[in-house]
């Protein structure tokens, strides 16, 4: 047998760096403590090293940042280095309409718009490179080509994204004076009263929770979203009344005037109503016959779905208007809360 057959397939080449270091006293917090040591790396980015279970001490894990270090050797697997710049995925995109100048598409939930942490690869970014190949490259910088509005991950529907220079200004001019038709339908806990409105108000990061937007009383921008109450489920009406009960749930029909982040989930939690499935802005818990039907659509995420998107064409002056319907679970979940 040559000495080549017992070489380890994976070289050191395609480990992480690693780096080690002693600390010869203990006492002060690990996270500080080791910032000492490894002058490199920020206190911020040790504290997220040792959350993602990297960082042993003598061959130990440690993982908890506010812990008293004690002394010892102490060695960080960093992870492998990613590129900036997205490349190019043979995923499956949902069209609606494509030129010279832009496309249109229906994304799919669970897809992110452009790599972030967390959801480097699999993006529609990445998508959008391969399905347009050259006529993408550096339209809207490097790491975000061709994109001029987002989706949230798992929010569902229309998007158009640039091809050339000329679209992608004449798309964010539109988007920035707000010139742009956005309806997105929501199945939502309970319904808002009144049954049909407008809400306006300032949105910006909460000072609870950073990774949160929030209505503001001051400061923030100014977000206005008009509803339209379409259908109500599981409201039953009282004996010898023409009153009934509160619906458990609606659906709801949010037309965008402005594009904050995570606009219609707030103001729609603001009027009382958070959008089913919500991880973030859910607060409370739906009535048990909601949250069956939920689990029976085998619904995973908000139940958002961005319905129309509709402008003027940047280029051609064309005016062009898409409209689609929610994806499985959203209407399995609408059958469910139908049956109430």
């Amino acid at each position: 047998m040559s000495d080549e057959s017992l070489i380890d397939p994976l070289a050191d080449d395609d480990l992480p760096p690693a780096l080690e270091a002693c600390l010869e006293t203990g006492g002060a917090r690990l996270d500080k403590a080791l910032s000492d040591i490894f002058p490199s790396l920020s206190r911020a980015r040790l504290q997220a090293l040792l959350a993602e279970g990297v960082v042993t001490r003598d061959g130990q894990l440690v993982s908890t940042a506010s812990a008293k270090a004690l002394p010892g050797l102490y060695a960080i697997a960093l992870p492998a280095i990613v590129s900036a710049i997205p490349q190019p995925e043979d995923i499956p995109l949902t069209v609606l309409f494509e030129d010279a100048d832009l496309i249109v598409l229906d994304k799919a939930a669970g897809m992110a718009v452009h790599p972030a942490p967390g959801s480097e690869t699999g993006t529609l970014v990445n998508a959008l490179l391969h399905h347009c190949a050259a006529s993408l490259s550096g339209i809207g910088g490097v790491a975000r080509p061709g994109i001029v509005h987002r989706l949230a991950k798992h929010t569902s529907g229309v998007m158009v994204a640039a091809k050339s220079d000329a679209a992608h200004a004449g798309l964010s001019a539109l988007f920035a004076a707000h010139d742009i038709e956005r309806t997105y339908l929501a199945l939502v806990r309970g319904a808002p009263q009144p049954e049909k409105g407008r809400i306006v108000s300032n949105l910006g990061r909460s000072t609870g929770d950073r990774k949160k937007m929030a209505v503001l009383k001051s400061g923030g921008r100014e977000a206005v979203t008009d509803y339209v109450v379409e259908q109500v489920f599981g409201a039953v009406a009282q004996k010898g009344s023409r009153r009934a009960t509160p619906p458990l749930a609606a659906r709801v029909a949010c037309t965008l005037h402005t594009g904050r982040t995570h606009q219609i989930r707030v103001h729609m939690a603001s009027k009382g109503a958070p959008i089913l499935g919500d991880p973030v802005y859910g607060t409370g818990s739906p009535a048990t016959p909601v949250r069956a039907a939920i689990a029976a659509a085998g619904l995973t995420r908000q139940a958002l779905h961005a319905a129309v998107l509709g402008f003027v064409h940047p280029v051609t002056g064309e005016t062009l208007r898409f409209e689609t319907k929610p994806p499985e679970d959203m209407r399995q979940l609408e059958v469910g809360l139908a049956a109430l």
